[in-house]
């Protein structure tokens, strides 16, 4: 596991910009169409939360979180540049996620490209259940596939909220 790496917000605008270079330059997002100036503007659009993990000063992936909306805690990417993969850089990343959400949520979501067993097998692997597929979604030809990992229900988190 990469042990120097930890978690924080982005805070410049040239960190926004070696996201989107390493979010263009790897998959999904290639097969997804997302190109430097796609992934430039979903990285810049407003509302969301981004936090970088940094390891030597550098940039080693990022998160995106969506916490608005129909599906809130949403995570909506996540990128690890393809030099440290396999180093526990993602496994970091989701779950400075999965604390950030159950927070204030009960709920974490993320969606996955049905090309990406890897991916798959990953949130699998950490508790997440498929609750929906989403065909010809992005891409003609390939799903997105809706997963979910909870801490309970919302009515039940808002009790317990209330008490706190």
């Amino acid at each position: 596991m990469a042990t120097s790496v930890f978690i924080r917000p982005l805070q410049r605008h040239h960190e926004i910009e070696a996201c989107a270079r390493m979010m263009a330059a790897s998959e999904p997002w290639i097969t997804l169409r997302f190109d430097y100036a796609a992934s430039l503007r979903a990285l810049a659009s407003p509302g969301k939360e981004i936090h970088l993990a940094v390891s030597g000063g550098e940039v080693t992936g990022f998160i995106m979180l969506n916490l608005k909306g129909a599906f809130v805690g949403y995570l909506q990417s996540i990128c690890v540049a393809p030099a440290c993969r396999g180093q526990g850089v993602g496994r970091r990343l989701v779950a400075f996620a999965e604390e950030r959400v159950f927070r204030e949520y009960p709920n974490l979501f993320i969606c996955v490209s049905s090309f990406n067993p890897g991916a798959q097998r990953f949130y699998r692997n950490r508790g997440y259940e498929v609750v929906g597929e989403l065909k010809n979604f992005l891409v003609d030809g390939h799903s997105e596939i809706l997963l979910r990992k909870t801490i309970g229900s919302l009515t039940e988190f808002r009790k317990k909220q209330a008490t706190v």
